[in-house]
């Protein structure tokens, strides 16, 4: 029956999407595309495979950036909570940790930080399904990052999710505790309904505002209903603290829900910060063209020569097809292979400053809906620009923002 349950649960989740597109799944185009672009920006996301069994675990990790031009008009990330999102219970989250620490509760993220993940998942019902790994910002909402579509092979009634309690009972987590909630959700369902029967099985309204006008008004509420009020009055509390009583004394070990915020420092070596010093001084969207061109002035503080290879925003990566870097993603980024164009293709040399136009160009600007920032309140971008050594392939990445200028022509 729990199968059956939870299998009718995802199959309604789903038919409630069917009229949405695959990349549309859970609406991570729904947000505003400052947000999206300003807020959390996710890179190197890797998912360990996409094809498994029912009881086997999966791990999804990578790295992000939390925005230093972090939108006004969206609540600081001051508590924000990493999670999946999936359509219903089709896995369970054994692990997750936060710069190679477990954590439980949400945490207090700082602007201009980068930190990494790691989020060990366990498969629960067989099927295909279009996993996401997200931030949800208190006040402001979720923040997706690159999905994959995994598929879980084996038998639901396979599944296991089995724990050692504190005093060493090893429990099962898919039942422990289910009758006992079904018991006292009937219960204080029935007394509710009894409670409500008892005052409309005699006339309403018309009947009772006829003997309000009648000056029979100590009429509406006998005896027997004052003496069955006051059964309840007293007789509720005492259950609920009797039960409390019970509960203390069965379980005295018990853990309660914890509630605090977790205080995670970002890395220290925040993706070589300041090594590469980036100055946006423009930015403009060609509507017609559907291409973002940044006016830069970057100042080359590493001491090796290095090259443009790509800007990431919102998911969406545009590449320099002119600078060798490695490319592996097994995520539904959206990539653009030859997106990223430069006026000046030669290496910055170390030391050197030097400004630069960059054309982001690519028609991901509209099918990802971010071309639609030209008509937000706040109209500015943010993204990352990666830079690469070409010698030894060092990466270097710097966090860029600045308002839009839109161009019709």
């Amino acid at each position: 029956m729990k199968t059956l349950f939870i299998k009718f649960m995802v199959l309604l989740s789903l038919a409630l999407s069917l009229n949405t597109q695959t990349a549309n799944a859970h609406g991570e185009k729904a947000l505003e595309p400052f947000i999206r672009m300003r807020t959390i920006q996710w890179y190197d996301v890797q998912w360990s495979t996409q094809k498994f069994a029912v009881n086997e675990e999966i791990i999804v990790s990578g790295k992000f950036h939390v925005a230093e031009d972090w939108p006004v008009s969206v609540p600081k990330p001051d508590a924000a909570f990493l999670n999946i999102s999936t359509p219903g219970p089709v896995l369970i989250r054994t692990e997750r940790y936060l710069n190679g620490k477990p954590y439980t509760n949400s945490v207090a993220l700082q602007p201009g930080g980068d930190y990494s993940f790691k989020i060990v998942l366990k498969g629960r019902l067989p099927g295909r399904y279009h996993i996401h790994p997200f931030f949800n910002l208190k006040d402001a909402g979720q923040v997706m990052g690159p999905g994959v579509w995994l598929e879980i092979a084996g038998n639901a009634d396979d599944f296991r999710n089995e724990v050692k309690t504190i005093n060493g009972e090893v429990i099962d987590m898919e039942t422990y505790g289910l009758s006992n909630g079904i018991f006292w959700h009937i219960f204080w369902g029935a007394l509710a309904a009894g409670w409500l029967l008892w005052w409309v099985r005699r006339p309403l309204f018309i009947a009772r505002y006829r003997m309000l006008q009648a000056g029979l008004e100590d009429e509406l509420v006998t005896k027997q209903d004052k003496l069955i009020g006051k059964v309840i009055l007293i007789g509720v509390p005492l259950l609920v603290l009797g039960a409390n009583w019970m509960t203390i004394n069965q379980y005295p070990k018990a853990i309660p829900l914890q509630a605090s915020l977790d205080q995670i420092l970002p890395l220290s070596a925040q993706v070589n910060a300041g090594v590469v010093e980036v100055d946006t001084l423009k930015a403009e969207y060609r509507i017609p063209e559907r291409a973002m061109t940044f006016l830069v002035k970057i100042n080359n503080k590493s001491d090796k020569p290095i090259q443009i290879g790509e800007f990431a925003t919102a998911n969406v990566r545009f590449l320099n097809k002119a600078v060798s870097m490695p490319i592996s993603d097994n995520t539904d980024t959206m990539i653009a292979p030859e997106g990223l164009s430069v006026d000046n293709p030669a290496p910055i040399e170390s030391g050197e400053e030097r400004t630069m136009t960059i054309i982001a160009k690519d028609a991901l600007w509209e099918s990802e809906k971010l071309d639609g920032l030209i008509r937000d309140s706040d109209s500015r971008i943010g993204g990352l620009l990666v830079f690469y050594d070409s010698s030894i392939g060092e990466r270097f990445i710097s966090s860029i923002t600045a308002p839009v200028i839109p161009k019709f022509n």
